[in-house]
């Protein structure tokens, strides 16, 4: 088979950019330069499914292809295991202020959910529709510039403490929530009894302290609107009169919490980003969000891959349709540290210009990578390797190479790079994709040393031919793992 252009879907939210994403994928021109541009999708979901370019010159969606020739396209192994579909979902985002405070469904209730919502009839691009499909939607974003956001519950002191500091009805009603303890199970509080009704059927094996922790986050994401600019004031001060020793974690989630109340200045929901985990990513690093884990994004722009679902459950922070009982019923309230998927073999990595990112999921991985015909180091693995020291004296050098099989989606995210198989090569330039079907098997990316410059003097404009140039590209690899 050959391969296959494939062309980002574009989706306008009112968080997004208006320049990041078109600058990266040359869209400057008509209605689109004024637009907030928030995500460009490599797709097969039903709902926005990607163009490829046939050889033909037509343009099939690919979701149509691979029901065409599923074993071709995505491969045996993935064709047994998912059906004939796109196992995963891919996108570019970016983020010009805070996303929705919001929770990925958990698999049974993703399909509970989507069955009711069609029971009910409506559409399926309503816009109080919370179900587009049937399937949990795991994700794992990697950062391609400096990213912010809140992942996960922290630990329950570090919520107390930064909830204490903030002078605000709604803080101080957080951290009662937070202390009011259930001395007998079934036997809440009485003034909790109406957010315990809303707890998942897994709560009954709760620890006191996780029920608390919901109860806390329900009174925020419930609350009334406050006085416009409240929350930031409360906010500015508590970061204000931090002490020094232990600023670093604390300031960064106050920041957070700050950038979301000045886009959302009546919405009490933001204090919820007090009891999460304040995650600042450097250029590659990464961070994976299972289903049922609350997160926000604040800012930045990253790659984004995940189980081919569209499925969001918001609680605050947007102009969007809310489902807070569905969110509630999802949401997983054990503190714990943000999980980086990173792969260990950096030695091997370091050579390579490649970074993996595997989280033990079936569905995807994703590599970011770079070719560079001056061979220079890579700060990014570098940086990496520094951080990620002692795995890599654990793990050794092993030898890394990218999945010869499933489907695969190859992004050019700067320069230029070619793209070999057994049966064609392609030129990508920044922005460019290509869609790599499993039939094709290995492939190569490598460095575009090839480019028409002019050669003759200046009594002979416009002479010109293919001579050998200095090239470097960097680019993004999303692929099943297999």
């Amino acid at each position: 088979m050959p391969l296959y252009r494939i062309e980002a879907v574009p989706k306008h939210y009112a968080w997004g950019s208006r320049t990041r994403l078109q600058t990266m994928f040359h869209l400057h021109s008509g209605g689109q330069r004024d637009e907030r541009l928030a995500e460009m999708w490599f797709s097969g979901h039903p709902q926005s499914p990607s163009p490829l370019a046939l050889p033909t010159g037509e343009k099939h969606d690919l979701l149509s292809e691979i029901h065409a020739d599923p074993v071709a396209m995505v491969g045996e192994q993935a064709s047994q295991e998912f059906g004939p579909v796109m196992p995963y979902l891919f996108k570019i985002i970016a983020a010009e202020i805070p996303l929705s405070l919001q929770v990925h469904p958990v698999d049974f209730e993703a399909r509970a959910g989507f069955n009711r919502e069609n029971d009910l009839g409506i559409a399926l691009d309503a816009s109080e529709r919370s179900f587009k499909d049937s399937l949990a939607k795991n994700e794992m974003l990697v950062a391609l510039e400096p990213f912010s956001a809140s992942v996960g519950f922290a630990a329950l002191n570090e919520q107390l403490r930064l909830l204490r500091a903030v002078d605000h009805p709604v803080a101080r009603s957080m951290v009662h929530a937070l202390t009011a303890r259930t001395f007998h199970v079934g036997q809440p509080p009485q003034e909790y009894a109406a957010s315990d009704v809303m707890m998942p059927m897994s709560s009954i094996a709760w620890p006191d302290s996780r029920r608390r922790i919901f109860r806390a986050f329900h009174v925020a994401i419930t609350a009334p609107p406050v006085k416009a600019g409240s929350l930031e004031v409360a906010l500015r001060q508590a970061l204000d009169g931090l002490p020094e020793l232990g600023k670093t974690r604390a300031e960064a989630a106050l920041h957070n919490a700050i950038e979301a109340a000045q886009a959302f200045e009546t919405d009490a929901s933001v204090l919820c980003l007090l009891m999460m985990n304040p995650v600042e990513l450097a250029e590659g690093e990464s961070v994976y969000i299972p289903a049922g884990l609350p997160h926000a994004y604040i800012h930045g722009t990253a790659a984004e891959i995940m189980t081919n679902s569209d499925n969001v459950l918001r609680a605050g922070m947007t102009v969007k349709h809310k489902d807070i009982a569905n969110l509630l019923h999802s949401l997983n309230c054990q503190p714990a540290t943000p999980i980086d998927p990173s792969s260990s073999a950096f030695a091997a990595l370091a050579i390579q210009d490649l970074i993996t990112y595997r989280p033990k999921i079936s569905e995807y991985m994703l590599a970011y990578g770079r070719v560079d015909s001056a061979s220079g180091a890579w700060p990014i693995t570098g940086r990496l390797i520094q951080r990620y020291g002692e795995l890599m004296q654990k793990y050794g050098p092993q030898r890394l190479q990218l999945p010869s099989s499933g489907p695969r989606v190859l992004l050019c995210t700067e320069g230029s790079l070619l793209c070999t198989t057994d049966r064609q090569r392609v030129k990508l330039t920044q922005g460019e994709a290509v869609f790599i079907p499993a039939e094709d098997g290995h492939v190569d990316i490598g460095v575009d040393t090839s480019e028409t410059v002019n050669t003759a003097g200046a009594g002979a404009a416009g002479s010109s031919a293919e001579v050998s140039v200095a090239s470097h590209g960097s680019y993004l690899f999303a692929s099943t793992p297999f």
